[in-house]
């Protein structure tokens, strides 16, 4: 007599079978084949359906490296195995741009309070600037990289920033910049708008931006391992330190459109507008960043698919489709990503300044990933 079989215990031998099908062979051997170009350290999670479909460390110094990271360590006065120790998914370091997505984030919870709105100008809220003639810049082109204001990269304001005492010393510095082109119509992808988003974050909140992107992000997402630094005037662009394993709990948040176990952080409504490339076919593009190739932009973040951005009035803020992929990658080589279609997210943590071909790196792990995660 054949013996009967359950609906349940047949639903989870096809989800077993399903599971152990996922091969991740050929990303595991993109990584090793890249991981020198990559800095020698690699940490790469992937998150699908409630649960990490996969958590790798990778670490295989050079002998150069290893060098390179002793005179680190002498510079620096720190320990030397300190500096050359293993990555794992708890490893802290400094992130550079995949920064931008955390401070676009936090301005939108005070735009769910309607404390700020994507199309107030920055004047409202920051009079320096229009002390300077900047006041109309409006938030969203802060959040886009489209501010018209001329200024240098990571490194420059990193520099700029080492004697300025107040976040408001940081923002007249801003102000007093030439401009470079119209605002909403001309992409330089640089620092400036976002560290203009950090002063209205601390107007409007009444508290250092330290503590706001604490209360409303990191504390909220379990983040205990991120921060912008503790110390000085935070470099809202680009100054967060990181873990691999915080920062797949921000993607975790995003990817569930804005909920994180159970918790609100931020609106459906405005992760999604988040999501949507803004620049058009009228935005003059004076510079993106190797990693970022011709991928379009929304609010802190890159829109890989890049659909079509359109103004319906002149003058307004562009509008799109949301995109189907999403990253925020930094100028150290770490590489976090949404896939909206997959249900899935991804963070590749790196630390490495060789940036030449990265691009094209990206897309083909995605691409590997992709191929698992369908």
């Amino acid at each position: 007599m054949r013996p009967k079989v359950s609906a349940s215990l047949v639903f989870l031998l096809f989800f077993q079978l399903g599971f152990a099908q996922q091969d991740f062979s050929k990303v595991d051997e993109w990584v090793n084949k890249n991981l020198t170009d990559l800095g020698g350290r690699a940490v790469l999670m992937i998150y699908k359906d409630g649960k990490f479909a996969y958590t790798q460390n990778f670490n295989n110094l050079t002998k150069a490296q290893q060098n390179r990271g002793k005179i680190k360590a002498k510079v620096q006065g720190k320990d030397v195995e300190e500096v050359l120790q293993d990555y794992t998914s708890t490893t802290r370091e400094r992130i550079a741009s995949s920064s931008k997505w955390f401070t676009a984030a936090l301005l939108m919870t005070y735009i769910d309070e309607n404390k700020v709105r994507l199309t107030d100008s920055v004047g409202k809220f920051l009079p320096v600037m229009t002390k300077y003639g900047k006041g109309g810049i409006k938030v969203w082109q802060c959040l886009n990289h489209t501010t018209g204001i001329k200024s240098g990269g990571l490194r420059d304001m990193l520099n700029g920033m080492k004697n300025v005492k107040s976040m408001f010393e940081s923002l007249e510095q801003i102000a007093m910049l030439p401009m470079e082109g119209t605002p909403g119509k001309y992409f330089h992808y640089s620092n400036t708008g976002l560290q203009i988003v950090a002063g209205i974050i601390e107007k409007v909140s009444e508290k250092d931006f330290e503590t706001a992107f604490k209360e409303r992000i990191a504390d909220p997402l379990e983040m205990k391992n991120t921060d912008f630094g503790k110390s000085g005037v935070p470099l809202a662009a680009g100054g967060a330190f990181s873990t691999a394993e915080d920062y797949m709990n921000f993607l975790i948040m995003l990817m569930n459109e804005g909920e994180f176990n159970g918790k609100r952080i931020i609106s459906k409504a405005l992760v999604n507008e988040m999501q949507k490339n803004r620049l058009g076919r009228d935005v003059e593009m004076a510079y993106s960043p190797e990693e970022a190739g011709n991928w379009g932009y929304g609010f802190g973040e890159w829109i890989m698919d890049a659909p079509l951005a359109v103004s319906e009035k002149k003058d307004a803020m562009p509008v799109s489709k949301r995109g189907v992929a999403v990253s925020s990658p930094g100028l150290f080589g770490s590489f976090p990503w949404i896939d909206n279609d997959k249900k899935y997210c991804a963070f590749l943590f790196v630390y490495n300044l060789k940036n030449k071909g990265r691009h094209e790196k990206y897309k083909e792990l995605k691409g590997l990933v992709d191929n698992v995660m369908r």
